[in-house]
């Protein structure tokens, strides 16, 4: 919007920046949305969960101003779409819009890139003022951080400990990425059961065997004689959905009755069988 006065101009930008955060955070306290769905993200706790594995720079680059959804500083004065949350960050906001819309460029933000997001080293209010005047795009000096697990566009804070769950998964179980990929849980909690199966499946191989063998062995070993077989039986038996998302969460269920109910690590037709018939029966209590 332009009104011909670009001093006036500016300070509407700001009031109409900030009336967008308030109206956001009403609307998703109406719609019941979680809390951290407009919370800008925090570097380091994003980095920590996903797992720090080294950092390059990119140079200078142009940047989507859609992906920049994080911060390195915990108190910014903005949420995730970088619009002000107080009115402490006006005068430098008017100033930078201002400077906008008399035609001055502005000098180019510094960002990590993770994944597919970015973090604002510096530049937070040339950000918020580039989004608040309709910009798609910013000129960014960006520095790539490697991480053991990508961040998505969707990643919230609240991901943050299933992430970090996920990243542990995969040190102690290391798979290629392309396994790696099909092995899909949403509860922290069943990443860290799941390795423990993996682990406790490579040392009774290791017995069976009597010779030690290293992680990438027993990861190998287990998802191709272990966990791809397993799955085909409960297909067949009719206990999978069929969902490839869910093989992971199908597998790990039925590997929890196997050994709490039948007493047993053994997979063969006659434990299906058995699982199945206490599947029926939770069916029909439920």
């Amino acid at each position: 919007m332009d009104t011909g006065f670009p001093a006036a101009d500016s300070r509407d930008d700001f009031a109409r920046a900030r009336r967008r955060a308030v109206l956001a955070r009403l609307a998703a306290r109406l719609r019941m949305r979680e809390g951290d769905v407009d919370v800008l993200l925090p570097f380091d706790e994003v980095v920590g969960a996903l797992g720090h594995r080294g950092e390059q720079s990119l140079g200078l680059q142009t940047v989507e101003l859609d992906s920049i959804v994080g911060s390195v500083d915990r108190v910014t004065g903005f949420d995730r779409q970088f619009r002000p949350t107080s009115d402490l960050t006006r005068r430098r906001f008017e100033r930078l819009a201002l400077a906008v819309r008399r035609g001055e460029d502005l000098p180019p933000v510094d960002l990590y890139r993770v994944g597919d997001v970015h973090f604002v080293r510096d530049g937070h209010h040339r950000v918020a003022v580039l989004r608040a005047l309709g910009r798609d795009v910013v000129a960014a000096r960006v520095t790539l951080v490697r991480t053991a697990v990508d961040a998505g566009s969707d990643l919230r804070i609240s991901d943050l400990p299933l992430k970090g769950h996920e990243r542990l998964f995969r040190e102690r179980v290391p798979l290629p990425a392309l396994l790696r990929e099909r092995i899909v849980l949403s509860e922290p909690n069943d990443w860290a059961v799941l390795a423990e199966g993996v682990e406790a499946w490579g040392f009774r191989r290791m017995q069976e065997r009597a010779r030690l063998l290293d992680r990438h062995e027993v990861a190998l070993e287990w998802f191709s004689e272990e966990y791809e077989p397993v799955l085909s039986m409960l297909r067949e038996a009719g206990l999978h959905p069929g969902d490839g998302a869910q093989d992971a969460a199908v597998y790990l269920r039925f590997a929890k009755d196997r050994y709490l109910v039948l007493r047993t690590h053994r997979w063969d037709d006659s434990v299906v069988a058995q699982l199945s018939l206490l599947t029926d029966g939770k069916r029909r209590r439920d």
